[in-house]
């Protein structure tokens, strides 16, 4: 075979033409397998190549410069690049949004609230939101078993309903009735009294309840004293005892005795009685007068007022110690 055929193990000559499809073997200047003259060599009239960015970027002061070190890797993905794998993107999200990402140096937050408590701590506070849960859902069913119609429980503890709700909480709907309460109520009473000599007297009628009204009129944040001591205490007497005065049922002498110390509490703060003189007995008195209709209102009302006399009651040691306390 001749050594000039142009085979495809031809060795070809020096210099010889290429054949069409072959790629030009680099040459450096040590030759065809010199690799010391790719860097740095040029064709006349390019522009010169930009340096790599490790190169361009000056090393801190005191810093060895090693561009090997700094080379990029060619398999990562360029700065600032959004990452193009779903699950690298899901597992940034949750890095950055986990607590230990957003506290320094991946610290935990501190516990607040009853959780920083000691686990003592955390058992009596949990104890006492208990017995406070307790005693509210307590009261809201006795007041629930209190305004609502008669029935099976009412009937069977009655008695332990009454004694939670009254006097503190009793409910008044009277407002909200389809005929209100139309009638004016003042609570007087009258003492007698002993003098220093001996002698005795008997006061005139004091209106309690008119010295309340001129108490509250015009005050802005009048006391629950001043607005329903003495009228909660007249309804709970009139509640407790029939038309001829007399007691029903074991609140009737509770309710007397309270009536009984606010008159003589009332009688020694408006000085009915003189230096020497001592108060020997009350009588209390309702005057009732019915509430004028509206012009417009063709109802036609007594306005005559009704009175409601008591007995007298002696006035006792207990009631007078009572009054000051």
């Amino acid at each position: 075979m001749d050594a000039y055929d142009g085979g495809s193990d031809a060795r070809r000559q020096p210099g010889a033409p290429s054949e069409p499809g072959d790629a030009p073997e680099p040459e450096g200047p040590d030759g065809p397998d010199g690799l010391e003259g790719l860097e740095g060599t040029q064709a006349p009239g390019e522009p010169a190549a930009p340096s790599p960015p490790w190169a361009q970027s000056p090393a801190p002061d005191g810093a060895p410069t090693d561009v090997s070190s700094a080379a990029p890797d060619p398999d990562a993905e360029p700065a600032g690049a959004q990452p193009s794998d779903p699950a690298a993107i899901r597992q940034a999200a949750a890095a950055a949004s986990s607590p230990a990402a957003s506290a320094p140096y991946g610290d935990p937050q501190p516990p607040t609230g009853v959780a920083a408590l000691s686990l003592r701590y955390q058992i009596g506070v949990a104890l006492a939101l208990a017995v406070v849960a307790v005693a509210v859902c307590v009261h809201i069913g006795m007041v629930f078993l209190h305004v609502a119609p008669q029935n099976t429980v009412t009937k069977q503890h009655g008695g332990a309903v009454d004694d939670w709700v009254y006097p503190e909480f009793e409910q008044n709907w009277k407002l909200f009735a389809p005929n209100p309460l139309q009638m004016n109520i003042a609570v007087q009473v009258r003492a007698r009294i002993r003098s220093a000599d001996g002698g005795s007297r008997t006061s005139g009628w004091y209106d309690l309840s008119a010295q309340d009204g001129r108490a509250i009129d015009g005050n802005p944040l009048p006391s629950h004293t001043q607005q329903n001591e003495l009228r909660r205490s007249w309804d709970l007497f009139v509640a407790t005892h029939d038309a001829d005065n007399r007691p029903v049922g074991l609140r009737g002498t509770l309710s007397e005795t309270y009536l009984r110390r606010i008159v003589v509490l009332r009688l020694e703060r408006d000085d009915a009685t003189a230096r020497g003189d001592v108060l020997v007995s009350v009588q209390v008195r309702s005057r009732t007068t019915n509430v004028p209709p509206p012009k417009w209102s063709e109802e036609k009302v007594s306005v005559q007022p009704v009175y409601r006399e008591l007995p007298w009651w002696a006035v006792t040691a207990d009631d007078t110690e009572g009054s000051t306390r």
